[in-house]
This record gives C-alpha cells, sequence and structure tokens, in this order.
C-alpha cells in the first residue's frame, strides 16, 4: 500500500499539534497513522486511496458504520437548516431524554453534556455531594476518560497521578482495585467505607482489552455499595445501547446502578455524553440543586436529533440483532482460528464487542470452551487462565500486538483499533463479505 498523502499529512501536522493529533491513541501507531479521507458503510478510505474494513468505527459512536440510515440523516439535517445552536432549551432534547428514561432501567432523569469525560467528571461531582464524602473506587487500568479522579496509577490506597499536571492530593481520594476481585472490593469497604463515595466502573472492562465480569461480581459491588451509603455508577460510555441493546449493560447484567453515564452511540455519531440515574440524585445539579453543572454545547439540537433519531431506529429495526449475529459469527471464527494457530491467545467479547489478546498461556484442552468470546464461564477450560482484569491484559505481548500483528492487519485492508486494549465495534453496516475477509486476514496474520 502507498501511504505517502498520509506520511506528508502527518508532517505538516506535527508542526501544528501535539504529537500530530487531537487525541493520543491515533497516533500509537509507528511510523505514522494513515488519515482518513471519508467512510463507506463499514469501510474506510485512507487520503491515499487505500481501503479498509473498519472495525474501529471511531472507537464506539457508530452503531450504523459511516452511512447513516436515512431517517437519521434527514434529522441531522433538518436540526442543522434550522440553526447551529441557541443557548435555549429545545423540544429534541426532552424527547430523547423521555426516550432514554423510558429503555434505560436505572434511569429516570438525565443530563445531557459534551463527553464521555465531561460525564464522569460530573457523576463523580455529584456522587460526592450526595454523600457528603469524597472518595472513589475505580477499577485498575480501567478508563473514565481524561480526568482528575481517575487518571491514577498504583494499588488500592497507594496510588498517584497518572499524567503530569494533576495535584497528588487528587490521587489521595481515589481508591484502585482490581476488576473482578470480589475481596479486594470487601476489604476497601472495611477499611474505607465511611469515606466511600461511590464505586465507579464499566460494567464491562471495554478500554483494557474487553474483559467480562465474572458471575456474581456486580452483585457483589451493588451489594457493598448499598450496605455502605455509597453510590455504584456504571460508566455506560462504551457500553450504553451496544451490550443489552436499548436496556444497555446494566440491563443484560440485572443491575441497577445508582448512576450511569453514556457516551459515543447515545450522540449518534456525534460529541455527546449523559449523567442519568434515579431522579432524586440528577435533580441535585443546577439549576434544580445545588451541585453545579453547566456546558454551553450541551444538548446540542444536532446532537440530539442524531441520537434519538439513530436510537430510535434501532427500536423499530433488527439492528442490534443484526450486529449480535455478525459478532457471534465474528468470534466463533476467531476462536477456531486461534485453537489451531495460537491457542494462548483469548478471545473476548460480546454482543457488538470483539477483540483477541495475546496472552501467553494455553489451556490443556478446548472442550467446552467459551464459543464466541470469553464470558468467563467457571467450567471453561480457559477459565483460571483467560484474563480477569487490567494487569492480566497488559502481561500479554501488547509490544507484539501493536508493531508486528497490527501493521499486518492493515496491509492486508483490515483497520482494527491501535493497541491490545481498545475494543472492536461490529456495527449495521458490516456484511457477511466483511467477516469471511478479516477472518482470512487473521489467519495469515497470526
Amino acid at each position: 500500500m502507498n501511504h505517502d498523502r498520509s506520511r506528508d499529512l502527518y508532517d505538516r501536522a506535527l508542526s501544528v499539534m501535539p504529537g500530530g493529533v487531537n487525541s493520543s491513541v491515533r497516533a500509537a501507531i509507528e511510523p505514522y497513522p494513515f488519515f482518513v479521507e471519508r467512510g463507506d458503510g463499514g469501510h474506510v478510505i485512507d487520503a491515499d486511496g487505500n481501503r479498509y474494513i473498519d472495525w474501529v468505527m471511531g472507537l464506539g459512536p457508530l452503531l450504523y458504520g459511516h452511512d447513516l440510515p436515512q431517517p437519521v440523516e434527514s434529522a441531522v439535517q433538518s436540526k442543522v437548516s434550522e440553526g447551529p445552536m441557541f443557548g435555549a432549551p429545545t423540544e429534541i432534547e426532552v424527547e430523547h431524554a423521555e426516550f432514554v428514561a423510558r429503555h434505560v432501567p436505572s434511569v429516570e432523569m438525565i443530563r445531557f453534556v459534551n463527553s464521555g469525560t465531561e460525564a464522569t467528571v460530573s457523576a463523580c461531582r455529584l456522587a460526592r455531594a450526595a454523600t457528603g464524602r469524597d472518595k472513589i473506587v475505580v477499577m485498575q487500568g480501567g478508563y473514565h476518560g481524561a480526568q482528575e479522579t481517575t487518571l491514577v496509577e498504583g494499588e488500592y490506597d497507594d496510588v498517584e497521578p497518572s499524567s503530569p499536571g494533576i495535584p497528588d492530593e487528587f490521587a489521595e481520594h481515589t481508591l484502585a482495585v482490581p476488576f473482578n476481585d470480589e475481596a479486594a472490593a470487601h476489604r476497601v469497604f472495611e477499611d474505607h467505607g465511611e469515606d466511600i463515595a461511590a464505586v465507579l466502573v464499566e460494567p464491562i472492562l471495554a478500554n483494557m482489552g474487553v474483559v467480562h465480569p465474572v458471575d456474581g461480581y456486580h452483585e457483589t459491588l451493588r451489594d457493598l455499595t448499598e450496605d455502605n451509603g455509597a453510590l455504584l455508577i456504571f460508566d455506560e460510555v462504551i457500553t450504553g445501547f451496544r451490550v443489552g441493546g436499548l436496556q444497555c449493560a446494566q440491563g443484560k447484567f440485572g443491575i441497577d446502578p445508582d448512576i450511569t453515564t453514556f457516551g459515543k452511540l447515545i450522540g449518534g455519531g456525534f460529541p455527546v455524553g449523559a449523567i442519568g440515574g434515579r431522579s432524586e440524585l440528577i435533580e441535585q445539579f443546577t439549576p434544580s440543586g445545588e451541585v453545579f453543572q453547566a456546558g454551553t454545547f450541551s444538548g446540542h439540537p444536532v446532537t440530539m436529533a442524531a441520537g434519538l433519531e439513530s436510537l430510535r431506529y434501532a427500536a423499530e429495526h433488527d439492528v442490534h440483532e443484526h450486529i449480535n449475529d455478525l459478532g457471534e459469527q465474528l468470534r466463533g471464527g476467531l476462536q477456531d482460528i486461534v485453537e489451531d494457530q495460537a491457542p494462548e491467545y483469548t478471545v473476548a467479547g460480546t454482543e457488538g464487542i470483539f477483540k483477541v489478546l495475546f496472552t501467553r498461556e494455553a489451556p490443556e484442552t478446548f472442550e467446552n470452551h467459551c464459543e464466541a468470546g470469553c464470558s468467563q464461564r467457571p467450567d471453561c477450560p480457559r477459565y483460571d487462565i483467560c484474563p480477569k482484569s487490567a494487569a492480566d491484559v497488559a502481561a500479554g505481548q501488547t509490544d507484539r500486538w501493536r508493531r508486528v500483528f497490527w501493521q499486518e492487519m492493515k496491509e492486508q485492508g483490515v483497520f482494527l483499533s491501535q493497541n491490545q486494549f481498545e475494543a472492536q465495534f461490529v456495527t449495521y453496516a458490516h456484511t457477511d463479505d466483511d467477516v469471511e475477509e478479516t477472518l482470512e486476514a487473521y489467519k495469515d496474520a497470526l
């Protein structure tokens, strides 16, 4: 493949943008990223005319690939024609809020914001105000946006900021425990229960290799928070309206969190975030309450139209069924390839999410294994060795994935997320042919 134009664009970008990009992960590939010119269904075409099957899908905001259904496109164009924005409420905000409240089990009221980061920042502020406590429990290696509370590294109560520019004092209020470790969850509440405002957790660890919860883990978090007067916050920025359909992952797992953060799909591909939950909590945001939260672009009419019409279309058509069937087909095919060529690797994911984790240990047998993505089933022969936390994923062959495997898949015309940790996404625009071509590329690359 020729990448001359992408190289030239990257050289120009380096002179005017830090690292040549506006989000760090985009520059994770050496020696330079390819620049996308346009999308086409389940594909992207780069600046040099190379065509790729796209499984990145903007890192999650796209349910329909790069071709919006006609009703969604019409709704967006209609709102654009009415004016960019107004600094005043619009009816479409109310309609979108009503739709979300009807479908997501725990959401009675919602505040729209502009990004997943803004949503989690606001959710932490709300939890602290509502409980009168300061400490937030997070999962080691979990990601909740570029915010000071959760950008930490370390273990338990011995953590420090993971980025320069964050005062050490911020990390004093963050407690980091391993995902899927029930003993650690009990311990943190035994030691700090009176000071914990909330547990902030992704229902599926989706920014660190796609790790499914073990049976009973979220129930444990739900019980511990209720027993200790803390709040449970589900970060559904990635899983929301993708896992569990319109009920989101909380519906799939049967857990009602106190607060849910949203992003990505709730905006139909446009910048968005949201904080939802019980009315008595969400009403504590200004102006009905005293917890300050505001934003010039919040509830932007174009974003609201895109998000609402996207979800309405999914509700009226077999969108999630199509996506989930393709996802199962893809993960099942990957499982067959891994068994034959790289038995130490782990196929991860559920419904419209997938990843092959470059783990290092193979089971003695594959009989009765999880067939279409690791679901943490105790009787699976991989159960004792499959990743259950971010540390388990990080212990894999992450550098080989980035330096060798990703490059080889790109040369075969398959665009995967830029590191071993980010999830990959199936959309309504993908086809059986896309799946088959991708499986053939995996065979060659592995």
